[in-house]
């Protein structure tokens, strides 16, 4: 399954569109190198999620062959790291 298409099953991302803008950004990494809205997502892969004030790193547990409303986003990931940036970190690292 695509990059794109994952993080809107999981819930990560509220629109495949959305998903494919935060790609296309360099806003999603695995391994330290920003991902395509192209990539098979697989099982056991460790991606890091940009969002405007924090970073949440996962473990893809799971992808789903066919997306159905029965699909649960508890079974698709597991919440690895999450770590917040405050708008004053952003204004000490600029002194």
């Amino acid at each position: 399954m695509r990059i794109d298409k994952f993080l809107k099953v999981s819930r990560l991302a509220k629109r495949r569109s959305e998903a494919h803008e935060a790609l296309v950004a360099g806003r999603i990494t695995r391994d330290g190198r920003a991902l395509k809205p192209g990539y098979d997502v697989k099982a056991g892969d460790v991606l890091v999620l940009h969002y405007a004030s924090k970073f949440l790193t996962v473990r893809v547990l799971e992808v789903p062959e066919r997306v159905t409303p029965a699909v649960r986003k508890a079974t698709l990931y597991e919440v690895l790291d999450e770590r917040r940036d405050e708008p004053a970190d952003w204004l000490d690292g600029a002194r």
